[in-house]
């Protein structure tokens, strides 16, 4: 086997059949170093001594084929060093058997504006077995926290679409999220659970309020994509026409695993997940990750996941965005895992609430196929107490 076929081995080998940028690194520092040993050997060939004889011998004919297994692999190398990285991800370190990341998909509003089988007539070009996994309603601690460090043991990069009060109350949560290299776009300002019946103005504060308060936790506009989910999946033509008008793609589902059903069970999740999922062949999950049995069942779905032969797909917006953003100081109400305080808004005001409460009133408003993490309240029940919806 030729020193070509060696490097192209070990290449596919050491990057799971992609050649990373590391890996690309090496062999432009090996082209290097052969390209200077096949031009000493060609000059030294052309300046030999004269008064040798003409007839190459036995030796100099194998060190002429060995010439040209050096220029060969040459080639080779600088044929690699002029690649363009794959935009696969790289193996996950110390995980050989990590689910991982298998691609990532590029797109943007002027290909895909309505995303999501379940709704839409458009999804995602996927291939069998492919899965975007997103998650709604965030961030939270110390829910949102662990679904993180699952994923980052598994390799996996997801989609986030976040809540604008939740993400000021959060920023440095957000932060990480992005810095982890997960995708976010929004999920409106204060997740109104009638978003089908929300008038144009609202409709307008609802997604304009839930952009800038994620662009300003995550501290750059560019970081944030022009993704978009409705909150409860609640369409309608008033709210269709205005996010088309934004250049937004707005995002819907094709599997749901019911996780923010009240009781159910991690496993539960997990069966539900990968049944779907089976039976569609491929598609965008929706999760949610203000939920503690979401984050029970996340280690075991991405382990089944990879048993079940699916294959993890991150879906990116067109454009440069920033490699990361700075980090913030973890305050210590964040640092406990604690749920926050102001919980339920309007579109003028807000109120602060103790965890006692807002269950109190979300039991009350949300039903049991649509619990919210953020209730919208009219102005009519602001009186300075909670009070009975």
């Amino acid at each position: 086997m030729g020193y070509a076929e060696i490097l192209m081995d070990d290449a596919t080998q050491a990057g799971g059949g992609q050649l990373t940028d590391d890996l690309q690194r090496i062999l432009r520092l090996t082209a290097a170093f052969i390209g200077s040993v096949c031009i000493n050997v060609q000059f030294h060939m052309f300046f030999r001594s004269p008064h040798l004889t003409i007839a190459p011998i036995r030796s100099e004919q194998v060190s002429v084929r060995g010439q040209m297994r050096f220029i060969g692999t040459l080639f080779f190398c600088l044929a690699v060093a002029g690649m363009p990285t794959s935009a696969s991800a790289d193996p996950c370190p110390g995980n050989p058997d990590a689910l991982g990341t298998s691609r990532v998909l590029t797109i943007s509003p002027s290909e895909f504006s309505q995303i999501g089988s379940m709704q839409y007539k458009q999804t995602l070009p996927l291939n069998d077995h492919e899965v975007v996994i997103t998650f709604d309603d965030g961030p939270l601690p110390p829910y949102t926290n662990i679904i993180l460090d699952a994923l980052a043991s598994q390799c996996v990069k997801a989609t986030y679409f976040l809540v604008g009060q939740m993400a000021h109350t959060y920023p440095s949560l957000v932060r990480r999220i992005y810095n982890e290299g997960h995708t976010i776009g929004t999920h409106s300002q204060d997740h109104p659970l009638t978003f089908q019946r929300l008038p144009l103005q609202r409709v307008e504060y609802e997604v304009d309020g839930g952009i800038a308060s994620v662009d300003s936790a995550i501290g750059d506009q560019k970081a944030v994509a022009p993704f978009f989910r409705i909150p409860g999946l609640g369409r309608s033509k008033t709210a269709d026409d205005f996010l088309a008008s934004q250049s937004l793609v707005t995002w819907s589902a094709d599997v749901v695993a019911d996780d923010w059903f009240r009781h159910i069970s991690a496993q539960t999740i997990v069966q539900r997940a990968l049944q779907r999922l089976e039976a569609k062949g491929r598609g965008i999950l929706l999760l949610h990750d203000i939920h503690p049995a979401t984050a029970m069942a996340l280690p075991t779905l991405l382990k089944e996941l990879k048993a079940h032969g699916f294959h993890v797909v991150q879906v990116v917006p067109a454009g440069d965005r920033p490699k990361s953003v700075p980090e913030l100081m973890v305050s210590p109400a964040t640092a406990k895992g604690a749920w926050p305080t102001v919980l339920i808004s309007g579109h003028s005001g807000d109120v602060a609430l103790t965890t006692r409460h807002y269950h109190h009133i979300k039991r009350l408003s949300a039903n049991k196929r649509r619990p919210a993490v953020v209730v919208s309240v009219p102005e009519k029940y602001y009186t300075g107490s909670p009070k009975r919806l």
